[in-house]
Order: structure tokens, then C-alpha cells, then sequence
């Protein structure tokens, strides 16, 4: 079982909310906040599996939202904050003489902004979406702890999604675009979910993102040793989510884990979220 655990941190958080082909109606401003943690980690997927140096906890609090510019075309956006520790290293110094070190970063992960626009509403509903990742991530050279890719990523996907009542059924399919000589990634998933209770919505979902691994980006040496951010990430991934939900707002939580990885913590993510719509 340890070795299905696991899930990539960077796009647990967005799953509870995005990749749903439906926008707001004009006007209507979507706003979750989450908390997602991967606590004590020390070994990450790869060919073959391997440990890192010391033990990671990583927490991410995050703001997603959508805005209906038009009834058919919302704005997206998501800021993540990062809290990385990096407990069991002595001394993460590899330059002299080593400055004080608390083996933990607190910073803006990579921040993104993006537009939905809604192709298709008959039964099915489709659509197309562009998110631009930011390269607002930073790095701290002494312990080798990074809190986002230093790249700019460019994701086109398309995005489809239908209704069946109590139950519903979405996907989508795109491409993460990055610069920096970091490799491109294909990425596809679904999701299902229902009504279990009158208030209570229960979700199972499956992601994939694989590398094409074209991309030789040339990382400090500190940074491969925790695995952060690093090229080449990929995994497979499947989890539940839960939706608490009283008209507009609403409570979210949800764990993930994998049948296969690459440069990724073999460790159970966990994601809590208060969302509302005004």
C-alpha cells in the first residue's frame, strides 16, 4: 500500500475545484480557500524509487477563484502560498561560510491566471481553457528547498463535462507548455460524482500527467537532493473528495494517491477548502 500512496502537491489543491468545463454566469465571483499538506516525506517516485536527503513537509495555502466576465467566458486564478520544511538535515549548507539556516522557506508558489470560455452547451457542456502559470516561485540555495518551477507554464486544455441529474461526469485533455528548457508535460483525467445526501456531493477522481522528457533544464545540485520543482515530474493519480455544500458556500476535503510516479513523494496528500460564490 505505501507505494500507492501518493499524489503530486502542485495540482492536488486546483482538482478540488478546477477542470470543470462550466462558467459563472456574469458578474458572479467563485472564491476557495484550501489547505492542502504532505507531512514527513523522504521518498519520492523514479526508476528506480529513491530517498531524498532528509524528511519534507510541505503545506500549501491557496486562493483559487473564477469570475464571469461573460456568461459563456470566466476569468481564473489561483495564488498558492508555500510552507516547505526540510526537518532532519544538520547542516544544508554547500557554500562557505554557511549562513543561519531554520531549514524551512515560507513563499509565493507559482502564481496563475487564465481565461475559460464555454464552446458547447447542449447535454454536454464543452470548453477551452489557457492558464498561464507564473514563474513567482523561489529558491533557497543553502537548503535546497524551492517553492515553484523557475518557468513560465502555458496550459491549453479542453474541457468536457455533462449532468445527469444527482450525478455528473467531467474531463479534460492539454498540454503544460514550459520555459527554462524544463520538459512538457500531456495531461488527461475525469472525474465522477453524485448527490449522497441532500447538502452532501461525493467525487472520485483520476489524473495523469507524463512527461515527453524533452527538456535538459540544469538544476543546482541542492535542489535534486529534496526533489522540489525538479524536471521530468509525472505521476498517475486517483483520490476522493467530499463537498459539504449550503447554497453558495461550502465545504470541501479530499485525499489522493497514485499507481505510478516520477520525481514525486511517495506520501498521501490531504486538501481542506471553504469556498463561496457572491
Amino acid at each position: 500500500m505505501k507505494k500507492l500512496t501518493t499524489i503530486l502537491f502542485l495540482f492536488f489543491t486546483i482538482l478540488i475545484v478546477a477542470q470543470n468545463p462550466w462558467t459563472k454566469d456574469k458578474g458572479d465571483l467563485f472564491i476557495n480557500l484550501s489547505y492542502t499538506t504532505i507531512s514527513d516525506y523522504s521518498e519520492l517516485f523514479g526508476y528506480p524509487d529513491y530517498t531524498i536527503s532528509g524528511s519534507i513537509t510541505d503545506q500549501t495555502y491557496q486562493i483559487y477563484g473564477e469570475y464571469g466576465f461573460t456568461n459563456k467566458t470566466s476569468l481564473v486564478f489561483n495564488i498558492p502560498f508555500k510552507s516547505i520544511d526540510n526537518n532532519e538535515i544538520v547542516n544544508p549548507c554547500l557554500v562557505a561560510p554557511c549562513p543561519e539556516s531554520s531549514n524551512e522557506k515560507s513563499s509565493f508558489g507559482n502564481v496563475s491566471l487564465g481565461i475559460k470560455h464555454q464552446l458547447y452547451n447542449k447535454g454536454w457542456v464543452v470548453a477551452a481553457q489557457l492558464i498561464s502559470e507564473i514563474n513567482t516561485g523561489s529558491y533557497d540555495e543553502n537548503t535546497g528547498i524551492r517553492t515553484g518551477y523557475d518557468a513560465f507554464t502555458f496550459t491549453p486544455q479542453l474541457l468536457a463535462g455533462k449532468s445527469f441529474g444527482k450525478t455528473f461526469f467531467q474531463s479534460q485533455i492539454g498540454f503544460d507548455i514550459k520555459t527554462n528548457n524544463y520538459s512538457n508535460n500531456f495531461k488527461i483525467g475525469g472525474e465522477f460524482g453524485g448527490k449522497v445526501s441532500k447538502n452532501i456531493w461525493l467525487i472520485g477522481y483520476i489524473d495523469v500527467v507524463k512527461s515527453f522528457e524533452d527538456g535538459n533544464v540544469n538544476l543546482p545540485s541542492n535542489n535534486l537532493l529534496t526533489g522540489l520543482y525538479i524536471n521530468n515530474q509525472e505521476y498517475g493519480a486517483y483520490g476522493l473528495k467530499g463537498i459539504l455544500q449550503f447554497y453558495d458556500i461550502g465545504i470541501t476535503a479530499g485525499f489522493g494517491s497514485a499507481f505510478f510516479g516520477n520525481n514525486v513523494p511517495k506520501k498521501t496528500a490531504f486538501s481542506f477548502g471553504i469556498f463561496n460564490t457572491f
